[in-house]
């Protein structure tokens, strides 16, 4: 791995990326930049049109408004540091910056939860709010717990990370402690926020194909199927790369592979909602159409 020599003392981390490959920085950050800003614009506008247009106040644009959020979250604190680390020279980042970061990665595991909720259609809207706090709080508890056992593990002057952010199975592998009490917690958090989700969400679309098998029109047949098709790609991507991630074995990929999905996950999974998700639908075109004529008329 190539070695980067710094000419003054750092107290932070160094993040290296792939600092070993210049010749791809360049064109890993113009394809960065461009997908950050069409995720950027997809989610903001299922946010927008969701507030705006009344005929989208419903429990399901609800739901899918807040995992935008929480796309642009996570996006938005892992992005701008990934593309500063890929033109500049010095590639760092603060203390403080690893721990937010950390916390938002953890909190994002969080959002998994929140995933088969999108499928719900008729709900009480106290009972929608409900379920959106405990997401939001239970998330927060987590990435709390999550950054507090990773940042309080010892160092003994270990500061570069293999990565292009901070993540907890990267910083483990930077304490000189034993970390089997770490490692048994993340998996455990891993499997409850991961596996468990991910399990529910395909017991619930084998129910959907039985239903859609029953269909008579083999055209309902195939649009049904079009439609879940997406929606569990987008599923699949979403848990696989996680779950590739955070419950593997410690040696079993490259640290190469390792961010590579990395980059995946926190790049292509925020694009991909709103496509599958919510701009395809004929309520979602419907909103866009009526606020682009307002927005003429004024």
């Amino acid at each position: 791995m190539m070695k980067i020599q710094y000419p003054y003392t750092f107290s932070g981390f160094l993040l290296l990326g792939f600092s070993n490959r210049p010749q791809l920085e360049t064109p890993l950050f113009v394809l960065i930049l461009i997908v950050y800003f069409l995720s950027f614009l997809g989610n903001g506008t299922i946010i927008l049109l969701s507030w705006m247009d009344p005929r989208l106040h419903t429990p399901m644009y609800f739901f899918l408004s807040n995992l935008s959020f929480m796309d642009l979250c996570l996006t938005t604190c892992t992005v701008p540091q990934t593309l500063a680390n890929l033109q500049g020279r010095v590639k760092t980042i603060t203390y403080g910056g690893c721990c937010v970061l950390l916390a938002v990665m953890a909190y994002d595991r969080y959002a998994a939860v929140c995933r088969p909720l999108h499928y719900l259609a008729i709900v009480h809207p106290q009972l929608c709010l409900w379920l959106v706090l405990t997401a939001w709080f239970t998330g927060f508890g987590n990435s709390v717990l999550q950054t507090a056992l990773t940042m309080i593990l010892p160092l003994c002057g270990r500061n570069q990370l293999d990565h292009f952010f901070c993540e907890v199975p990267v910083m483990l592998k930077l304490s000189c402690a034993d970390t089997s009490f770490n490692q048994a917690e993340l998996f455990t958090v891993s499997v409850f926020f991961l596996v468990v989700p991910l399990s529910l969400i395909l017991l619930s679309y084998g129910h959907i194909t039985r239903a859609v098998l029953k269909i008579k029109s083999a055209q309902g047949r195939q649009k049904a199927f079009g439609t879940c098709g997406s929606h569990l790609m987008v599923v699949v991507i979403f848990f696989g790369t996680l779950i590739s991630m955070y419950l593997q074995p410690p040696s079993s990929y490259s640290q190469d592979v390792n961010k590579s999905i990395a980059l995946f996950y926190t790049l292509v999974t925020p694009l991909l909602n709103p496509l599958i998700y919510t701009l395809r639908n004929k309520e979602v075109k419907g909103a866009l159409r009526r606020l682009s004529c307002c927005g003429q008329g004024h």
